[in-house]
């Protein structure tokens, strides 16, 4: 059973750059995981944009002679592109406030990204109650699965 929205929800938005996403989120480099939010739709979905560069710190040890994007960044991205949504959707008030995984399930990684890539992180609302939030969420690479995973997550004061 979905929510509903108050009618002053904001409406869809169809990008939200860098700056924006830091003013929603408190992840900061290294660990800020997507560059802008695209496709937006309120209380519904997003696509977050992660390019990915081999000057990444992570890229150091993972793995120097074959640098892929380990799995987990990939579902820190799709959580970060859901709090954008969540933020989105709930209005300024909810801007800065801190987002707790609570569950990871059924997380699939299909084929390698890699530096030069263009991760389409798609999340997928299932359902909210209270501050308790639950998602899908996919990666894609031109297009190809490259990863999934189902996630809950509890927004809290920071």
């Amino acid at each position: 059973m979905m929510d509903d929205v108050s009618a002053s929800t904001p409406p869809s938005s169809s990008t939200i750059d860098l700056l924006r996403i830091m003013e929603m989120i408190p992840h900061r480099y290294p660990f800020l995981m997507i560059d802008r939010v695209v496709d937006v739709v309120c209380d519904a979905s997003a696509v977050g944009i992660k390019n990915v560069t081999v000057n990444e710190p992570h890229f150091q040890g993972h793995f120097p002679s074959r640098p892929i994007m380990p799995g987990v960044l990939i579902v820190e991205a799709m959580a970060q592109t859901a709090g954008v949504l969540v933020v989105h959707t709930l209005g300024p008030e909810s801007e800065g406030k801190l987002v707790y995984f609570m569950t990871i399930d059924d997380a699939r990684f299909r084929k390698p990204v890699t530096p030069g890539d263009t991760l389409h992180i798609h999340v997928f609302k299932q359902r909210s109650r209270g501050n308790v939030w639950k998602f899908k969420g996919e990666g894609r690479v031109e297009g190809a699965l490259v990863a999934e995973a189902t996630f809950s997550a509890m927004i809290v004061d920071n």
